[in-house]
């Protein structure tokens, strides 16, 4: 974290004016470009955040992976080398294993029940998990419900995914569930991922409608299915070593941006939902919108008595159980 102070030309001018307002700078990255649903919610935080630290806090936004995939970003933010991110939470498990529950395929119902679990007693007490491991979590931004797209065929059954090599998260739930489907997973970090889609180095990908549109995968990949495979929430962490030097009073200021921020970037992922299939179909994209979603559900049903395993049955049930 480094603190600029306003220049002032002259060191007379400086005598005459007195002492100058200190200003620190936050840096904070993301994945997508600053029109996607990161870049609307990193803008509503850092707006939010300056005017509520009467402008002693600004951040400086690095966006479209400017300092390195997710997993990079979290572990330069858990070492104090990076002030904040905004990620998704697919790559979170490497650090937190508790966060990786959530990335269960078919475990939400629809976004408000996501949603509900992620505000309540469930994804405050990841949070505190986080907080252990040395990375605050601020709020609960989305990335939302991931859905598949490729360059071989539709898919409208799960036997449809199969033998397909898919580019997946580095997240060993996502990638033992995809297995359930018969597709080859292929971890990738995301800055790859164009590139591996347009030489055919991976025959597809799997991501929330916004992604798609954000990263302009129409222009690489021929077939969309509405899967609506798994919910990827994101979150908005800042490094202890920020945070910890925060007052009491920034610190709420912090907070309150950042809950405006996911508010905004849930908005967006609302928005682009709404709008974006039809978008993505414009732009020559083939929608499978009618998903034989029970085919998934029944073959990735052997998966969760290993989930159970590792993240218990009963943790599993309450979450399934938010009404």
């Amino acid at each position: 974290m480094k603190t600029l102070i306003k220049p002032l030309a002259l060191a007379a001018l400086l005598a005459a004016v007195g002492p100058t307002h200190a200003q620190t700078i936050i840096k904070i990255g993301y994945a997508t470009s600053p029109t996607s649903h990161y870049g609307v919610g990193t803008t509503v935080f850092c707006d939010e955040m300056e005017k509520g630290t009467q402008g002693r806090y600004k951040c400086q936004q690095f966006p479209s992976s400017a300092l390195g995939g997710e997993r990079e970003q979290i572990e330069a933010v858990q070492l104090g080398t990076q002030d904040m991110v905004n990620t998704s939470t697919g790559p979170l498990g490497n650090f937190v294993p508790e966060v990786k529950i959530v990335d269960i395929p078919f475990l939400f119902r629809d976004y408000a029940h996501a949603r509900k679990v992620m505000d309540g007693p469930i994804g405050q007490n990841l949070q505190k998990k986080m907080a252990a491991k040395g990375l605050i979590n601020l709020a609960w931004t989305e990335n939302g419900f991931r859905h598949m797209t490729n360059n071989i065929r539709p898919i409208v059954h799960a036997s449809d995914a199969a033998g397909l090599k898919m580019r997946t998260m580095e997240n060993k739930v996502h990638m033992e569930g995809y297995k359930t489907f018969g597709i080859l997973p292929t971890p990738m970090a995301f800055p790859e991922l164009f590139t591996a889609l347009q030489q055919g180095t991976v025959d597809g990908q799997e991501n929330p409608i916004p992604v798609i549109l954000a990263s302009k995968f129409s222009q690489v990949q021929k077939y969309l299915s509405l899967t609506g495979h798994v919910y990827s929430p994101a979150a908005l962490i800042i490094s202890p070593q920020v945070w910890n030097k925060l007052s009491p009073a920034d610190q709420k200021a912090f907070s309150a941006a950042a809950k405006k921020g996911a508010a905004a970037q849930r908005k967006k992922v609302n928005d682009d939902e709404d709008t974006g299939i039809a978008q993505l179909e414009k732009e020559g994209m083939q929608v499978v919108r009618k998903v034989d979603g029970e085919s998934f559900r029944k073959a990735v049903a052997p998966a969760y008595a290993d989930f159970a395993r590792e993240f218990g049955a009963e943790n599993i049930a309450a979450i399934q159980a938010v009404k």
